[in-house]
Order: structure tokens, then sequence, then C-alpha cells
């Protein structure tokens, strides 16, 4: 349990690393949930089993500080006590030496409740059955901004384009899946765990023992994506309260079917537009509002909103805009943390609907989303001046010509000629696609949460043989973060790379830089890691041992109102811009991905072979969520597919040689000049899937996943009942209302 050791990826490459499941701790306990079957009731009465020798169970009246989760708001019980509110809520934790009989005594366990009406979708969850799960109103958080004047834009309009995208569920589908080990050490109680943020973990147990003598360590981590940033904390709270009773260590690991079923998902989202263009082609106003399925609990929803509200104009410049947007309770699991943190569902929708107002304004889509790109004398939708170059229309440029966008798009689009053929069913061969994608992503926490609330701080030590240790608080889990950690330093220091080390995340060693989330790691700890080897390369003795420590300190330029939701909403942002090419069968509905390009601005890369891994990691990923991805909610509130073998997400073989280039464009405040962009790579590939399988059906779509089925339906109905176009004639302009 030696902490102190370095760790690279070659064991996890050869099989050698030990996962919390290879882990061996003397007198291991397992531990087992109990779960609610109730989505939404009161706990009238519980039944208990008597219990063998060495056999535990623990509930609410067991913690000994507060019974809550400290995920930015304290709503979420660590187990539930008066009331449930989705399936799968732990009420108790089990804990014995015999897994087989830990699972018997869950089953004569029974809990009483008194059932009331669930709300699953955000329509009923407005309706307000048997009250409100969440204050008077169901609404966890609420935000709306404008810019510019909306009534004065929409008042110039000569057509008005309204329509509803919507986004479904994702599910993370990690190679490892939750799991954590609580043990005593030296009178602390020490967590080691798949997870993202060691200090999230830290805090929740602090908070539900009533001290601080915890500690936490990342152990090796198959994957995350954001499902091991707040999750772990389910595990850590009711382990953390069994272990400083018993003093003995308990492990608990999730099955695949508990882990689907119960863990924090991708947040669904709604977006309504109503856009307003002027005679000349331009949008001239745009109303946006969106609702957003946050579950049972606030959770992050919050943080999910804010983003999804900053940036709801992606890579646009509106002159005109007011954007609201709401969180809404439900009966389901809490949605959480997922790469990207509602930028591809901001991404996805706003691109196919200004997809979708070129077409019904008659413009070509590629010259009209150029028409309207942010420039670098542009103002974001949240007031700030443009900091640096942008490079949009260079990136553009690159991705149109490495697909040969332009000439397939007009290849392709001649077949909509022939669309009342295909509309008949008369057409059963296979029509060819391409679609376009243009995205941004902001790095770091939203406005001025990195100076105000996490402070990053970060330490390197010298030892007297030249040996320099990294230590921080974010976590490799397969993005290659101890890498790139390292080479930011020996390059600083221009020393070679093998006498840098880092230190495994454990926050009974390491400073808390922070949490391994929202592109922050290379923007953020990155920089500050760089600013520190300049510091130790001017003060370097030989033979000694030397410690710096920095501090995060945010740019001048960087300014934000809270109150206001006015300036920079984030410190940087990067940008990228996808292309896919599709073939689909007519008779089927089924779409295979015959090509696929990106191109990205992320500043300069530390690496580019490590980046080249997120762009094809993080592009797949975003074409199984807007293509084959499906995740259902039965009547019962409960996860339809609950296996990898119902949940489908593409392998090697759904998916072509991915085409990808960089555009250089340093920026000042990063490392060697680079920005963020492992979440960047999610946030286009849906988006251009779908605008690809339109081209070949000539369909319009406005939700994903676009499955089969939804293919079929589409040509079956021949029209999208998404999308109503108002036009005044003569350029009479359109009162807003």
């Amino acid at each position: 349990m030696d902490t102190v050791n370095t760790r690279f990826k070659w064991e996890e490459a050869t099989g050698a690393a030990k996962y919390i499941a290879d882990r061996h701790y003397e007198g291991l306990l397992e531990g087992r949930f109990y779960r609610s079957s109730c989505p939404r009731g009161r706990i009238k009465s519980v039944t208990l089993p008597s219990l063998p020798d060495g056999y535990h169970i623990f509930g609410a009246d067991d913690v000994p500080g507060q019974n809550v989760l400290p995920i930015v708001e304290i709503d979420w019980p660590a187990f539930a006590d008066q009331e449930v509110r989705f399936v799968g809520q732990v009420i108790y934790l089990v804990v014995g030496p015999d897994p087989d009989v830990v699972d018997s005594l869950l089953n004569e366990i029974h809990v009483d409740y008194e059932p009331l009406t669930p709300a699953y979708t955000i329509n009923e969850s407005k309706a307000l059955k048997d009250g409100a799960i969440h204050a008077d109103n169901n609404v966890l958080d609420t935000h709306m901004l404008t810019k510019g004047d909306i009534q004065a834009g929409f008042a110039n309009a000569v057509t008005i384009i309204e329509e509803t995208c919507s986004t479904n569920y994702q599910e993370h589908i990690y190679l490892e899946t939750q799991g954590a080990v609580c043990y005593p050490q030296d009178g602390k109680v020490v967590l080691e765990g798949s997870m993202q943020c060691p200090w999230y973990v830290h805090h929740t147990m602090a908070v539900v023992l009533g001290h601080d003598n915890v500690r936490a360590i990342q152990c090796p981590t198959g994957g995350g994506f954001g499902g091991k940033e707040d999750f772990p904390d389910v595990l850590a709270a009711p382990l953390a309260v069994a272990v400083e009773k018993l003093q003995q260590p308990i492990r608990l690991i999730f099955e695949r079917g508990e882990d689907i079923a119960t863990t924090s998902k991708r947040h669904p989202v709604t977006f309504h537009y109503k856009t307003g263009v002027d005679a000349n082609g331009k949008i001239v106003a745009m109303d946006i509002k969106f609702d957003v399925n946050a579950g049972a609990y606030l959770s992050l929803s919050g943080i999910v909103l804010q983003r999804t509200i900053t940036t709801a104009t992606n890579v646009y410049d509106i002159p005109n805009v007011r954007v609201e947007g709401h969180a809404w309770a439900t009966n389901t699991v809490p949605t959480g943390a997922f790469r990207g943190f509602g930028s591809p569902q901001n991404c996805f929708c706003m691109e196919t609907h200004i997809h979708h107002v070129a077409k019904e304004v008659d413009a070509d889509p590629v010259t009209f989303k150029q028409q309207h790109m942010l420039t670098s004398q542009s103002q974001s939708l949240t007031g700030a001046e443009i900091f640096g170059e942008l490079v949009l229309d260079e990136m553009l440029q690159k991705v149109l010509d490495m697909s040969d966008y332009q000439r397939k798009f007009a290849e392709f689009s001649q077949m909509e000629g022939t669309q009342p053929e295909r509309l008949k069913g008369k057409s059963t061969g296979k029509n060819k696609g391409i679609g376009l994608a243009i995205f941004q992503h902001g790095c770091g926490f939203a406005g001025d949460l990195e100076d105000t609330l996490v402070r990053a701080k970060v330490k390197l030590v010298k030892e007297p043989d030249g040996t320099v240790q990294i230590l921080a608080s974010n976590t490799d889990i397969g993005q290659g973060l101890s890498l790139t950690f390292r080479k930011i330093v020996a390059d600083t220091l221009n020393k070679p790379l093998d006498l840098v080390q880092i230190a495994v995340p454990d926050t009974g060693i390491v400073p808390d830089s922070g949490p391994t989330v929202a592109s922050r790691s290379i923007l953020i700890v990155g920089y500050i890691l760089e600013k520190a080897a300049k510091k130790l390369k001017k003060m370097w003795v030989e033979g000694e041992s030397q410690e710096i420590v920095e501090v995060y300190c945010k740019p001048d330029y960087h300014q934000w109102n809270q109150d206001t939701y006015q300036g920079n909403a984030y410190q940087a942002t990067s940008y990228g811009a996808n292309v896919v090419e599709v073939e689909v069968d007519m008779a089927t509905g089924e779409a295979e991905i015959t090509g696929a390009w990106a191109v990205y601005d992320i500043g300069k890369a530390i690496d580019g072979t490590i980046f080249r891994g997120q762009i094809e990691g993080g592009l797949v990923q975003a074409l199984g969520y807007g293509s084959c991805e499906k995740l259902e909610l039965t009547q019962d509130g409960v996860f339809a597919q609950r296996s990898m073998a119902d949940y489908v997400i593409p392998t090697a073989l759904d998916v072509p040689a991915i085409g990808s280039a960089l555009v250089d464009n340093p920026y000042p405040y990063g490392p060697n000049g680079a920005k963020g962009g492992g979440e960047l790579t999610h946030n286009g590939g849906a988006a251009a899937f779908a605008a690809a399988v339109e081209n070949a059906i000539g369909v319009p779509l406005s939700s994903i996943p676009v499955t089969p089925e939804k293919v079929c339906e589409a040509l079956a109905d021949g029209k999208s009942t998404q999308i109503k176009t108002i036009s005044a004639g003569n350029g009479e302009p359109i009162n807003e209302d």
C-alpha cells in the first residue's frame, strides 16, 4: 500500500497493473448495497434479518457525521432514510466475509413503502403529480442570459424557424466497473478505488464521519469519462461509515449489470429554438429554451446547466440571443458528469438546428455556417472579447479538403431528386451521405471557479540525485496524463524524461490540484507545473533536496460576474470540426460509417501521439452516442438495457480509419502553448453523423441516437414534425410573439 512510488503506464499496458479487484487485503470483508425497489415513496417500516457472527448492516442511523453526499448541494443522502427517489437508491450496506451469505441477507431485508406517483420524464416532472419531488416546482436549478436586444432582433426578421432538438441518455461503459476498498490505517479511514477525483472522495468521507482523519488513493483506473468523478462518493460514504465502526477492510465492486442500472449517465436534454432570419439571409435573433433531466438529485446538473447556457450558440456570432435553461428533478438515477459536461448535447442540437435553418432559407449549409461563425473581433455570448486569434476558417477549410466534402455533398445531394420514390419505399438500395459539424469546448471550470473555489496547488520535489517528483491530485484514467505531466516538467527543466517521476494521487501525499475533469488538467494544472518547473530550473542546486509549490492564479484578462453571467465563461476555448461519411441501407435503415475526419485547435499539443488517442477515442464515443447507444427507461423507472449485449457501442469494425490534423494556435497561458482537448473530441461526432444520414435519406433528423428504427420512421413520415417555418413575405417584419 506504499503510494509514494511512481506509476507509469507500462503495468497497464502489460496487464501487470493491480486494479482494485486484484488487490489483497488481510481480513477483507465483502460489501453489497441494499437498494430501493420503489421509484418514489416514503419509507414506512423496515424488517431486518438476524445476523450471523461477523455480518453487519449499516444505514442512516449509523452515520456519525452528516448523512449526505456533498456533491455541490447537500441534497443526496448517503443512505436513504425517510424517502426514496429512484429505483436503486442505497438504503443499507451489508458486509461480511462470504459474499454468498451477504447476498442471502440482502434477500431477507424488507422495506415497506408508501408509494407516490413517480415522474420519469421532464413533462411528468412538470405535472407535479402527488406534489413536488424537490422544492415546490421540481426545478433543481435554472439560469437565463441575454445578449443584444431579442425583441429588436425578431422585429427585423422576415422568416422564423422553430425547431425542437433532443438528446438521450448515454452510458459510460468504462472497462472497469465502479469499485473501492476501504480500510483503517494509522488512525485514519483510507479508501483506495477506481476514481477520477481523490480529493472529492476525501471530502465526502470527512463529511459523513465528522472528522478529517481520512485518506483517498487512486488505484489504476480502467476508464472514467466522468463516470468516476462524482459517483465514487456513493461508494465511499457508506464504506467509510462501516470501516470506522468495524476497523476492518471492506471491498465493494459492482457487477456490470448493477453498474449500468445504478450509476450516473449523460443528461438527456431537449432544446427548443426560435430563430429569426432577415431579408439578407442572416440570423438576427435566437430564442433558446432547454430542459435538462437531472434525475433524483442535483449532483452536477447545475454545472452542466451552466456550461450549456454559456455556450448555447456554439461557434456562432448571433447578435440578439435569449437563453433559458432548467434542470428538472425526476425519479430516475441522478445524471452526472460525462465527457463534455453538456457540450455534446448542446453542440448536436445547435449544429443540427443551424443546418436546418440554412436549408429552410435555401442556403448552402457550409456557406451559411461560415457566414455566422465567430471571428477574432466578435463578442462571446456572455459579453467577453475573444482572447487571441480564432482559426475557425483555417480549421474548417482543412477538414473540408481532407474529406473532399464539397464534391461529395454535391454528388450525394443530387439524390434528393429521387426522394419521393424513396419515401414510398420503392428504393431498397444504399444511399451515401456526408455531414459536417463545427464545435467548441470551454476549458476548465465555468466562470471564475478555478480562482474562487479550486485554487489548484502542485508541488515539485527534487531529490539530491537529481530526480524530480510531481505531486498533483490529477489522475491518469487512460488519457495519458502521467506522460504529459512528466513531459511538461522534463522539457521545461531540460532534463531526460526518466528523471521526472509522478506520485500516485493520494490525498495523504499530494496537494489538492483539483479534479480530473472539464479539460482542465493540461490548461490549469499543466500550466502551474510548467511555472513550478521554471522556478526550480532557476534555483536548481546540484546534490540538494529542493521543493517548489505553485498555486493557480487566473490571467488578468479572465473576468467573470457570476450574478450577471457576463465575462469570460472559460479561461480558454478549444475548437474542432468533424466530417462523417455514411452509406445508408434504405430498406433496413442501417447506416455504415465509411469515412471520418477531424481537425482541432487545442493550442499546441504536448504530445501528438497521446492526443491522437484522444481524437480516436472521443470521436468513436461520439459516433456511438449519435448512432447506436440506446438507453431506454421502462415504465417501472429502470433501464431496459442492462449489459454490454443490449447496450451497443461501436467496435473497431464499425468505424473506419480516422483522418485527423491539428491547427497550431499557441495559447500563452497554457504549458508550451497548450489548451485542453480531451472533452472537445466528443462534441461534434454525433452532429456530423446525423447530418450525414440526413443527407443520405433526404429527411431532417432532430434527435439522437439515429438508430435504424428512427431512420425508417423518418422515411415513412417523409418530413420532420419538429421544424416549423413562418414567413411574412415581402420583407414584412414578424413580431416575436
